[in-house]
């Protein structure tokens, strides 16, 4: 089996796929890729299914050595990699020759960038999902960020030879501003929008929020102009679902993500629409952000287009 050594860890690279759904109830949140389109793309460029395990790096890359060679594409933002000094682009499959050393550095763009290996990250799954969930200390590489020295096992694709000729694929041009990261994210009504006053909604989407440094993948807190406290008293704690936009006491807004608990007792006036998740994962402490209301079936539109263009055989070329 051919494997990753990791030379340099990077500020915070975890094993991420797309999470473990369904187990909310039982007090686990999905965790999986902050950018989920981005993994996504990632593996289709490299032959795996879009479900396969990839590094996600986040702010500042790391270095990896390839001793046997691999498959490889990078996704979502710049993190200046290089191939034993030769830079190399993002949205495309390369083929890394034996004891080759990929480097990334800091972001040049937004919050994180996906290394996906053709075969995938073979690690053990925790109920069905190799996503590392780092507060909990759960799946992944025993739980935890990777650390210097750690060596990563690559899967082998079960309906392709280990030695199939590599083909070069590329994300199509006309693809890529689709799945471009927006700063205008997309929200439906919480459900206790009501609790908030006409005047507090105004206020929530006419502000601009800056990222807080405190924020990481459990929720982005927002520093901005607050939202005036509701008058509806305390509120019984209920399930919260991803995405939710929390208004807590002090009325700066929580965006909560993909390590989120699963529940809460904060009332929601938002929640960022399942196509903008992936945006949400870019975003960078001192990012700015706004928010504008939507239809639901506007929201359900928008994700069937982002479906559809993830669907397409005209995703990638080459």
């Amino acid at each position: 089996m051919s494997v990753i050594q990791v030379e340099a860890p990077g500020l915070l690279t975890t094993v991420q796929d797309l999470g473990r759904e369904g187990f909310g109830p039982m007090g686990v949140s999905p965790s999986g890729a902050a950018d989920s389109i981005s993994l996504r793309i990632g593996n289709r460029l490299v032959g795996n299914a879009e479900k396969e395990a990839g590094l996600e790096m986040t702010l500042l890359g790391g270095t990896f050595l390839f001793p046997d060679g691999a498959i490889v594409a990078l996704t979502g933002s710049d993190f200046g990699a290089t191939l034993d000094g030769a830079p190399v682009e993002r949205w495309r499959s390369i083929e890394v020759n034996p004891g080759k050393t990929l480097s990334l550095g800091p972001t040049r763009s937004g919050a994180r960038c996906y290394l996906c290996v053709r075969g995938g990250i073979a690690v053990k799954l925790l109920l069905g999902s190799a996503s590392t969930h780092i507060l909990s200390g759960l799946g992944g590489l025993d739980g935890r960020p990777l650390r210097k020295g750690d060596v990563l096992n690559i899967g082998v694709l079960s309906k392709e030879p280990g030695n199939r000729p590599f083909k070069r694929a590329t994300l199509a041009t006309q693809a890529l501003d689709s799945v471009s990261p927006r700063k205008v994210l997309r929200v439906t009504p919480g459900p206790q929008c009501d609790w908030f006053p006409e005047s507090s909604q105004r206020l929530f989407y006419a502000s601009i929020y800056r990222v807080a440094e405190e924020s990481n993948r459990m929720g982005l807190r927002l520093e901005g102009t607050p939202i005036p406290a509701h008058s509806r008293g305390e509120m019984i704690t209920e399930g919260v679902s991803l995405g939710a936009i929390q208004v807590p006491d002090g009325g700066l807004p929580i965006v909560l993500f993909v390590e989120q608990q699963t529940t809460g007792g904060y009332p929601k006036i938002a929640n960022v629409i399942s196509a903008d998740l992936p945006s949400v994962g870019q975003l960078r402490p001192r990012d700015e952000v706004r928010f504008e209301k939507v239809g639901w079936e506007i929201a359900h539109c928008l994700l069937r287009e982002t479906e559809e263009l993830l669907a397409s055989e005209n995703l990638i070329s080459g």
